[in-house]
């Protein structure tokens, strides 16, 4: 599985970070590297989660991160 965590600078100097592929994944940071630090721990909580209610069949056997 690949996910991509997307970075933006807001305007008032704060970063957001998404994993585009699992909606809802979206966090600040004070720096791009905070933000996608912290967008790729919520989207490991978010697919253990999903695994744990068995609400999705995620191909578990690697996962790979990438900067867009």
């Amino acid at each position: 599985m690949r996910l991509t965590v997307m970075t933006e600078r807001e305007e008032d100097g704060r970063w957001i970070a998404e994993v585009v592929e699992l909606p809802g994944v979206l966090v600040y940071g004070n720096d791009a590297r905070e933000a996608i630090v912290k967008a790729k721990a919520l989207a490991l909580r978010v697919l253990a989660d999903r695994l744990e209610h068995g609400e999705d069949e995620v191909a578990t056997t690697a996962i790979e991160f990438a900067a867009a």
